[in-house]
């Protein structure tokens, strides 16, 4: 059988990880996106793709491909899903999701009419450490679920010119670091704890100097660097998280779950969570010790960059739901819960009021 073909959008995160993964898991990538014709054509010649463009309609309504992998900045992400999944297309899209509850309940809705599989990139999910810690909650190790909390600290130069603006800077690109970072953690939480009722939270930007490349003249972010909420759960949970992209040094990431018999915690050295992540657990009242890690959740290892095997195993989700028309997740539905928490937590950080998610 001939490999099935897509089309990614995206030369950035787009290049690094979806080309190698998707095509490590039988994908032909035949065609690339950048708006920056430089950049496609630079992609498409080191990636070794056929085809390029600067228009991502033209790639979406192509009758060759089979699906569309959306890796761009959030800003087109539902113009260029809903396009996709309305030409027949199944589709991968990264987050941040989308800019708003009101887009990424369009994405949903467009995935539902579609009968195509639809899913939000949160491959967190797939890493040992998260998969283990969401078997060992459901297996009853730590009893009732009643607390988690998150803290995320990574690293500024305490010296040297600012780094320049990117649309990571940028409000009207979807920037900012609840939705590049924090959503990942979000989905997490509501992954293990269930579905989420209330959000109260605050944003900051704490080093808000960016330097301007076109002019080197130093300019200020739109956009948060640091972040905290605290969640509520429809089953009675409350889970917390604090968060800064601007610590010097860099203490990477703690993840600790505790219920009515006992803990589970993770740590990681930077954002994202590694090939060889550990789980450590008590819930006799004895200190934390490792918790083995079944093989089954490392079936192998990809030493191209870290973040692959997390995504190969996102993409063989993929498959296995277009080969059997499956449930799978983290789809559309997950990608619209998440981005509804991070709205919450922006109109409370704007009000000081807790927010009640419909």
């Amino acid at each position: 059988m001939a490999a099935r073909r897509i089309g990614v959008l995206g030369v950035g995160f787009g290049g690094d990880v979806h080309v190698p993964g998707l095509r490590s898991e039988g994908w032909d990538v035949a065609a690339i996106y950048s708006r920056n014709e430089q950049k496609a054509r630079d992609a498409a010649a080191s990636l070794d793709i056929e085809s390029w463009s600067t228009d991502a309609t033209e790639i979406i309504n192509r009758d060759d491909l089979d699906a569309i992998a959306i890796a761009t900045p959030p800003r087109p992400h539902a113009e260029f899903a809903i396009a996709a999944l309305e030409a027949g297309k199944h589709v991968i899209c990264e987050k941040p999701f989308a800019l708003s509850g009101e887009e990424s309940a369009r994405m949903r809705a467009a995935a539902q009419a579609s009968g195509k599989v639809a899913m939000v990139a949160h491959e967190f999910r797939y890493t040992p450490q998260r998969t283990l810690i969401k078997e060992m909650i459901d297996d009853g190790y730590i009893g009732v679920p009643e607390t988690a909390n998150i803290e995320l600290f990574m690293g500024r130069p305490s010296s040297g010119a600012p780094a320049p603006v990117t649309w990571a800077s940028l409000k009207s690109e979807g920037g900012g670091f609840l939705g590049a970072l924090g959503s990942h953690y979000i989905d997490s939480l509501r992954f293990w704890l269930g579905d989420v009722l209330t959000a109260q939270g605050h944003l900051s930007t704490l080093r808000p100097d960016r330097t301007d490349p076109a002019t080197g003249n130093i300019v200020d972010s739109e956009t948060d660097d640091a972040f905290s909420f605290i969640l509520t759960h429809l089953n009675g949970a409350v889970s917390s998280m604090t968060a800064s992209m601007v610590v010097s040094p860099t203490v990477g990431a703690r993840l600790t779950v505790m219920g009515s018999k006992g803990v589970l915690q993770a740590s990681q050295p930077s954002a994202n969570p590694p090939e060889d992540g550990v789980v450590f657990g008590s819930n006799d009242g004895s200190p934390l010790k490792e918790l083995p890690t079944p093989e089954r959740l490392t079936p192998f290892t990809d030493d191209r960059d870290p973040r692959l095997m997390a995504f190969r195993l996102f993409l063989r989700e993929f498959n296995r739901a277009i080969d059997t028309g499956a449930a799978v997740t983290p789809n559309f539905d997950d990608g619209h819960a998440c981005q509804q928490v991070m709205d919450a937590v922006r109109q409370s950080s704007e009000t000081g009021r807790v927010v009640v998610i419909n």
